[in-house]
């Protein structure tokens, strides 16, 4: 029962991103660069604190 839901999530996710992205490009633009922006914030992030880390935990 959890892999059939789990393909209708899926499928219902590739659906709503082919929507938006034929309706809308400019705005999904916007959605890709919003999450890249994120994911490069977080590798920034652990980066810091694992140059903290390898500091000794000093500031």
């Amino acid at each position: 029962m959890a892999v059939n839901a789990k393909k209708i999530a899926v499928y219902a996710l590739v659906v709503f991103a082919l929507y938006v992205i034929i309706t809308d490009p400019a705005k999904a633009a916007d959605y890709v660069q919003i999450g890249f922006e994120g994911i490069s914030d977080a590798a920034r992030a652990i980066g810091d604190f694992m140059t903290w880390l390898a500091n000794g935990g000093k500031s």
